[in-house]
This record gives C-alpha cells, structure tokens and sequence, in this order.
C-alpha cells in the first residue's frame, strides 16, 4: 500500500472544514486557541513506537476563566504527515482530521485521554 499524499494546501483545506464542521458550542472555546498543521512534531516529543496525530498545548478551559490578555494562546497542532499514514486512502482523510481535531479540541475541554477514547475521539 503506497502512502497517501496531500498538498499542504489540501490538508490545511481540510482543517478548515473541520473546524466548520465542529458543533457551534465549541466556537467561544476555539476563539482562544491557535489551531495549527505542521508536516510532523519535533523529534523528542513522543516516546518510540507512539505515532502522535496531534497534540494540544494549554491550559484546559476547566483549570481558567479565559486567557489573560496579551498572553501567548493554546495552541492545537495537527500533524499532516502522520494522520495521511494513518489513513489508507484519500477518502479517509477528512474524517481522521475531524476526530483528531475532535480529540484536541476535549483536551483543551478538560477531558482525559481515557475519556476520549471511552467517547469514541481517539
């Protein structure tokens, strides 16, 4: 089976509809935080044989009433490289850039790993 390919421009389109795609109750909490794509994370950041999708950076909405101005934003990564292995066709894509957004964005919500997954947003 031959990888996937995607343009960034392609993938970052798919984010973008992701994003539209999300119930509306979750715009307010998404106004606050940066939602980037970079190709791949930083070598370091997972520990070996753990492919990581995306990650979340911050401080969950449930621990603060709400940045404090002129500080830096949560941030939510999704990594492009890896979600197009993860996914045997370009058909699959848009639905595996949804969960893992899904999944990034109940982090920033407070809700655990294992919370995710029992929801059905691994």
């Amino acid at each position: 089976m031959s990888p996937v390919r995607m343009t960034s421009e392609e993938f970052e389109g798919l984010v973008t509809d992701a994003l539209d795609a999300l119930p509306e109750w979750t715009t307010p909490l998404l106004d606050e935080i940066a939602v980037l794509v970079r190709d791949e994370p930083e070598p370091g950041t997972t520990r070996p044989g753990v492919t990581l999708l995306g990650q979340y950076r911050g401080i969950p909405a449930t621990a603060h009433g709400g940045r404090v101005p002129g500080s830096i934003p949560d941030t939510i990564t999704l990594f492009r490289l890896p979600i197009l292995a993860a996914c045997r066709s370009r058909e699959e894509v848009p639905a595996r850039v949804l969960t893992v957004l899904g999944h990034e964005v109940g982090h920033a919500m407070g809700i655990s790993e294992r919370e995710l997954r029992e929801l059905g947003w691994f």
